[in-house]
């Protein structure tokens, strides 16, 4: 077993140029059949995980069965390295009953009572 702080080299956070959310969805920018031999074995490992289809950042860690932390760090690294993109997660609008804060208060109200 490789420790967590050994896979990312220390480091906690991915570079500031890459926002890595938990719902971000990260797309792999190079084919199946590419290889990079400067890629030690955990990025390869969920670099081949993303071939497989664009996914989104949790469901890459429950995957490759790493911390959210981790993987995070790698996929800063896969992306700085430009293998792999990383879109924002799609943020709908709130509109209807939801935007509406006196209706959202009485629900809240409503709670407290039970």
């Amino acid at each position: 077993m490789v420790r967590p702080y050994t896979v990312t080299r220390g480091r906690t956070r991915p570079s500031e140029r890459h926002t890595v959310d938990l719902m971000s969805r990260v797309t792999a920018l190079e084919p199946d059949g590419a290889t990079h031999p400067d890629l030690d074995h955990a990025p390869a490992a969920l670099l081949d995980l993303i071939r497989r289809g664009p996914r989104p950042v949790a469901e890459l860690a429950a995957d490759a069965d790493l911390p959210l932390t981790v993987v995070r760090v790698l996929l800063g690294d896969l992306a700085e390295a430009g293998l792999v993109r990383i879109d924002e997660p799609r943020r709908l609008p709130v509109t209807g009953p939801a935007a509406d804060p006196g209706l959202l208060r009485e629900i809240v109200e409503r709670l407290k009572e039970l």
